[in-house]
């Protein structure tokens, strides 16, 4: 039987703050290797007997995926977008209704996208050993093996013991005190609950049907609404918005007697705090982590993340400060958990910091936001060779583009004009115009904005190669 990666790749860009963001999160982060989380866990699965992937994201990512997905040369792949997070069992449901629907039946291997396993070799041990239960329509969770009583993470507890490599499940408990987690580690029965699966997409959609219902229906309904367009298959926005919002934990895994669970000792992490960080990076010989331009003294058992300029520490101990173009946090080691209560006040406040970094991606290449005033803001702007930004208009700003590099071709009002290198062209207030890189290289221009608005909010779009006319 066929295996299929369903790889989750949602997130609130919290608890990373502030390299993560909501419309940034961790995920798309290369944290521990040269590559972002999600391409990891991609790349995880080739050592698998497995089939092509279903990716499963929100619409506000949907364009990170792909260009991950295609930054690796990844063609096998399905990404589906949610129309809201409704936690993990809607989302599984619409991956099994996608598998049934397209291959009769399959195995389904859910992952998340944001975790790290340094212990290739141990994984695909454990997903092997999870195929054969799998197959005999048992519902496998996979148990990291505890090597310290973490309280951030959820438990199972091991019953009768199937085999050498399984065991039933007895109980799926919550993130314990400190004093209970020992307890758990010393009793030798206890397993870290990864949020790993493995259930052939019949089997979770009939278990879904007897347990939570109400999720069946919704999913089975918003599956069949689905529409597609580009690369991406959409679900029916206002059945999957009747879902009720349950993991699978709650929804199948604590209610059935056919969960067992597949220990795994494969160096886990979800990378769940900037502390959980610090613990899996290279450190130097006063176990600080450093990553950038950082220079220390006096300092130790910290962690220095330094994304756009020296950073410089005396006489610290036990600290987490991570600098990005726009915003730096501090904090205590122990307290990284409290970060997220600085993105609510940040969110609470209006302020953009908690969504997305000064430097923002889009399907065409990206823009960074490098100077700004009451009535003025200025970006650097990179379009990819051969991507077209939409044939757009704005009613309260104006816009004057330079070229720094590469070819632009411009829409400007009736007007088709190429230019180059020190090149400029000016659009009024509500001339419609577009923008396109014709070339082999990017296009590196200066755009300064001026008027009574700058909001991104503020475009009319006419024509759209990426599918958001009228959004």
């Amino acid at each position: 039987m066929k295996l299929t990666p369903v790889i989750m790749a949602g997130g609130s860009g919290t608890r990373l703050w502030p390299l993560s963001r909501s419309l940034f999160p961790k995920q798309f982060l290369a944290l521990a290797s040269n590559v972002s989380m999600l391409q990891q866990t991609v790349q995880r699965t080739a050592g698998l007997p497995s089939d092509d992937s279903i990716l499963l994201c929100n619409d506000d990512h949907r364009f990170l995926v792909a260009e991950q997905l295609r930054a690796l040369n990844y063609k096998g792949a399905r990404i589906m977008l949610e129309p809201a997070g409704r936690n993990t069992a809607p989302a599984i449901a619409l991956a099994a209704f996608d598998i049934v629907a397209t291959k009769q039946d399959s195995l389904m291997m859910v992952m998340a996208a944001d975790h790290v396993i340094d212990n290739q070799k141990a994984f695909e041990q454990s997903v092997i050993n999870a195929i054969e239960l799998a197959i005999q329509d048992k519902l496998v969770t996979f148990g990291i093996v505890p090597n310290a009583p973490e309280t951030g993470y959820g438990y199972i507890k091991r019953g009768h013991e199937l085999q050498n490599t399984a065991f039933d499940v007895n109980a799926f408990v919550e993130k314990p005190d400190l004093e209970t987690a020992q307890a758990y580690i010393d009793s030798g029965e206890y397993y870290w609950n990864s949020g790993m699966f493995m259930f052939k997409a019949s089997v979770y959609l009939a278990s879904l049907k007897e347990f939570s219902p109400a999720i069946y229906a919704a999913c089975e309904q918003a599956y069949n609404e689905k529409t597609e367009d580009l690369d991406f298959i959409r679900a029916g926005k206002e059945a999957f918005l009747n879902s009720p919002d349950d993991s699978i934990d709650y929804a199948i895994m604590e209610r059935t007697t056919d969960a067992v669970v597949v220990p795994m000792d494969a160096g886990w992490s979800d990378l769940g705090s900037w502390s959980a960080l610090w613990e899996i990076d290279k450190k130097d010989d006063n176990q600080n982590a450093v990553n950038g331009d950082v220079v220390l003294h006096n300092t130790s058992g910290s962690l220095v993340h330094a994304t756009n300029r020296l950073v410089t520490t005396v006489g610290l101990d036990d600290v987490i400060i991570v600098e990005t173009k726009d915003a730096v946090l501090v904090a205590a080691k122990d307290q990284v958990q409290d970060v997220k209560e600085i993105v609510n006040k940040l969110k609470a406040e209006g302020r953009c910091e908690f969504k997305h970094h000064r430097e923002v991606y889009r399907p065409w290449g990206k823009y960074d936001s490098i100077d700004n005033g009451e009535r003025y803001q200025v970006k650097r702007i990179t379009v990819k060779p051969g991507a077209k930004l939409s044939v757009q208009m704005h009613h309260h700003r104006a816009e004057h583009w330079i070229v720094v590099s590469g070819t632009a071709k411009v829409t400007n009002g009736d007007k088709d004009i190429l230019l180059t290198e020190n090149q400029s062209t000016y659009i009024p207030v509500g001339v419609i115009h577009a923008l396109e890189n014709p070339g082999k290289v990017d296009l590196e221009l200066i755009e300064v904005q001026s008027g009574s608005y700058l909001g991104e909010d503020d475009i009319v779009r006419f024509e759209d190669r990426y599918g958001r006319v009228g959004k």
